[in-house]
């Protein structure tokens, strides 16, 4: 992460107007995504310090979940191997020093982290998308490593630049062994998404040299220029990487967050009218070509710049990106660590962030956004986070559908009930059959409505409850004595595919 130095929507019943349903979607999707990036690496977001106990890392992280519930949240990118190390038990690297303070120390017994997260995400609605860094293996010059850890093991597939070691990409084991360490993950958890940042051949330093002139002689595979090499190496891991993902599961969303320009138009005539650092000269990272080769399944460039930085203002590239999407879904890295930040006076003016999202909902080929990080939204960023809240991300919002991946429409839940008792309204149901590509259900959404209110699964602000959990009963405790209500329920599949409703059930408490 680069920092500072980071079908249709389907109606039942009563269908609401044509202009209503416009500007439902207009001011409230239905359907966006709406991320927040959860970094471990030098325990930025979670866990706060290394060495926490169990109960205290899964309160830090049922709390962290629960700010972003409230402010509209539905996905976590939860950093899980930040430096050839992991957040999961079931990897073949060694514990990561910020779980325990020691690389290889293990947290308590039975105690898996990224398994925890994933069902408390998954509870409140959240997808978790699994985020790598797939060639840091270390963060300093004077680094501990673990006698398991690779640096230590197959030290040859390692150069330093700047005092810390990163995989070489040239080799082509390097690449088949990173993608076995997210397989793992792939095959092991029900994560919803793998997702990379921005880090893959180092960002420049001055006075320093990418040490692989011997990888390019032994494995250049006719490539004259190093630079069109390395950029092919990177494409290589990426490929491998899509095909391998979906082959196990097809329902596993592969996503990149690049840094946000491409190419300028100075350097290429496809490029962007901006004028900074590229990705595709200084990472080697080919970054427009994975889309246009439908090789990941959402695009996350970061674009940390004001409407008016000069040399890449937020507008710009986000017109540009969006232009460039090739039919896979873009989402929109948005900065709130640099909410307040001195050095630019626009990340003073309270509307920055919140008018970006305006305008990224302008643009229909902008499918949501994703912020930069956790911890801003209970620091500097917690005006954003209300403005989110109590406006932007007011109503609940389903992932965007992915019909390349999944276009099959799961079945609607059977025999739905509802019931007044005390406590509130208890519904229930029971899973639906099996639609034609074996899928049931992975997931609910409930809808309420008071009487005389229009009934139908467009307007998110009637969404009771989202779930990514195969539950069949719900206590609606909110439901007001006195008050008669109809209640809809649909069916979700693993990529948020939704079923017809079942219902409406009238009932009242």
């Amino acid at each position: 992460m680069l920092k500072t130095s980071i079908y249709g929507l389907l109606l039942c019943l009563i269908i609401p107007s044509a202009s209503f349903a416009q500007n439902t979607s207009k001011i409230a999707p239905k359907r966006e995504f709406r991320g927040v990036w959860v970094a471990t690496v030098s325990n930025i977001d979670w866990p706060s310090k290394p060495g926490l106990s169990v109960d205290q890392q899964k309160q830090e992280l049922i709390g962290l979940l629960e700010r972003h519930k409230a402010n509209g949240m539905n996905a976590i990118m939860l950093q899980v191997r930040p430096a050839a190390d992991s957040f999961y038990a079931k990897s073949r690297e060694p514990w990561s020093q910020w779980l325990m303070g020691k690389q290889g120390v293990a947290p308590a017994p039975g105690y898996d982290p990224l398994e925890f997260a994933i069902k408390e995400a998954h509870y409140r609605g959240m997808e978790l998308h699994a985020w790598f860094n797939p060639y840091r293996a270390t963060m300093s010059a004077n680094a501990i490593t673990h006698q398991n850890h690779m640096t230590k093991q197959r030290p040859e597939w390692f150069f330093t630049y700047a005092g810390k070691k990163q995989f070489d990409p040239g080799i082509p084991e390097v690449r088949d062994y990173i993608v076995q360490v997210i397989l793992d993950v792939v095959k092991g958890y029900d994560v919803d998404g793998i997702h990379f940042d921005d880090y893959f051949y180092p960002y420049k330093v001055e006075g320093q040299q990418i040490n692989d002139a011997a990888t390019f002689n032994r494995y250049s595979d006719g490539f004259a220029d190093i630079s069109d090499w390395r950029r092919n190496n990177v494409n290589l891991l990426i490929k491998k990487l899509d095909d391998s993902i979906h082959f196990y599961k097809n329902y596993v969303k592969f996503g990149v967050s690049p840094f946000g320009i491409w190419r300028n138009k100075s350097e290429d005539t496809l490029g962007s009218a901006t004028n900074g650092l590229s990705n595709y000269a200084e990472l080697f990272a080919d970054s427009r070509k994975w889309v246009q080769e439908g090789w990941v399944d959402y695009i996350n460039p970061q674009i940390y710049f004001s409407f008016s930085r000069r040399v890449a203002p937020f507008g710009t590239l986000v017109d540009w990106w969006s232009n460039n999407t090739f039919g896979r879904h873009l989402y929109i890295g948005q900065a709130a660590y640099l909410v307040n930040q001195r050095s630019e006076a626009a990340w003073s003016i309270p509307s920055q962030i919140p008018d970006q999202v305006r305008y990224i909902r302008n643009n229909n080929r902008v499918q949501g956004s994703v912020y930069f990080s956790s911890k801003s939204f209970s620091t500097i960023a917690r005006a954003v986070g209300d403005s989110l809240k109590n406006d932007l991300y007011k109503y609940p919002a389903l992932p965007p559908q992915m019909p390349w991946l999944d276009d099959v429409v799961p079945n609607a839940p059977q025999q739905f009930s509802a019931e007044a008792k005390a406590d509130g309204v208890h519904l229930k149901w029971i899973k639906p059959i099996k639609a034609s590509d074996g899928e049931t259900a992975s997931g609910y959404v409930l809808y309420r409505f008071e009487e005389g209110e229009g009934i139908g699964i467009l307007n998110p602000k009637n969404i009771l409850r989202i779930s990514f959990e195969e539950f069949t009963s719900y206590i609606d405790t909110n439901a007001e004595k006195g008050k008669r209500y109809n209640y809809l329920i649909t069916a979700l599949d693993r990529l948020k595919n939704e079923s017809d409703p079942s219902g409406p059930v009238g009932i009242q408490r």
